[in-house]
């Protein structure tokens, strides 16, 4: 059964996914933006978020906003994050790994979140204690224990982004596990981890928006989050490690040895 708050949360995701899914088919026409290397906003980006924003606020018209596109929009102390488009480079580029993320956030915590990819029609939410879901399925993490067996997801630093190490961090990585996967959309790649399809994922210089739903699906598929140098994640954190907990401590050590 679905709480209320997700049920509100699907209806805004599906009627702008619709609005995605039409944009995607007509790819080729669509005006493209650039705001600076690689990092595109789209007419799609700004259509989707006016529709999600357009709904939540019939429901929730006092609370606070964060959006990508739209900034901070102040209201009470229930805070609802969005992103619009997780995936636009893959968007623009025809690539079906997008995902509309929405999620709510209490006191610094992830309460509530879904992130939905119209083109496969993948629908993931979840709510605390409620465990995370793919449609009408419930997620589990992998059982993997062995690192060298694991597949690993992460992103790739791009343009001004480039940080010193980060190949370093590719070929320890690589060394030691059973292969990397460069999905170029945080939020699924962090449901794909719930899912079992990713062993685990790390990423620097991260957005909240681009993982708030993808957190707490992780933690509700049996999944651990923390930052890269093993400490806590908090909601102003910009990067994050998440794995099915049994390989969690061995890929911190493989990330921060370097």
């Amino acid at each position: 059964m679905q709480p209320a708050v997700i049920n509100i949360f699907e209806k805004a995701a599906k009627k702008a996914g619709k609005i995605l899914t039409r944009d995607f088919g007509e790819i080729e026409n669509l005006q493209i933006e650039s705001k600076s290397v690689g990092d595109f906003v789209t007419n799609a980006d700004i259509k989707v978020e006016r529709s999600i924003l357009e709904t939540l606020k019939y429901y929730y018209p006092n609370y606070t906003y964060i959006t990508e596109e739209s900034g901070k929009i102040e209201g009470d102390e229930n805070v609802i994050i969005i992103d619009p488009i997780d995936g636009t480079s893959n968007f623009i580029h025809g690539i079906p790994h997008v995902g509309i993320v929405i999620a709510k956030m209490a006191d610094g915590e992830i309460t509530d979140g879904i992130i939905y990819n119209p083109i496969l029609n993948e629908f993931f939410w979840s709510s605390k204690g409620k465990g995370s879901w793919c449609n009408d399925r419930r997620l589990r993490v992998s059982n993997r224990t062995n690192l060298t067996e694991c597949l690993i997801g992460t992103g790739l630093p791009f343009g001004d982004r480039i940080y010193k190490n980060y190949l370093d961090e590719i070929d320890g990585i690589l060394k030691a596990t059973a292969g990397i996967r460069r999905l170029g959309a945080a939020g699924l790649d962090l449901a794909y981890v719930a899912s079992g399809k990713l062993d685990g994922f790390w990423e620097k210089d991260l957005n909240l928006w681009d993982i708030s739903s993808g957190i707490l699906i992780v933690k509700e598929a049996g999944g651990r989050i923390s930052r890269i140098n093993g400490d806590d994640w908090s909601s102003n954190c910009r990067d994050v490690v998440a794995t099915n907990t049994k390989i969690h401590e061995d890929l911190i050590k493989k990330l921060t040895l370097l």
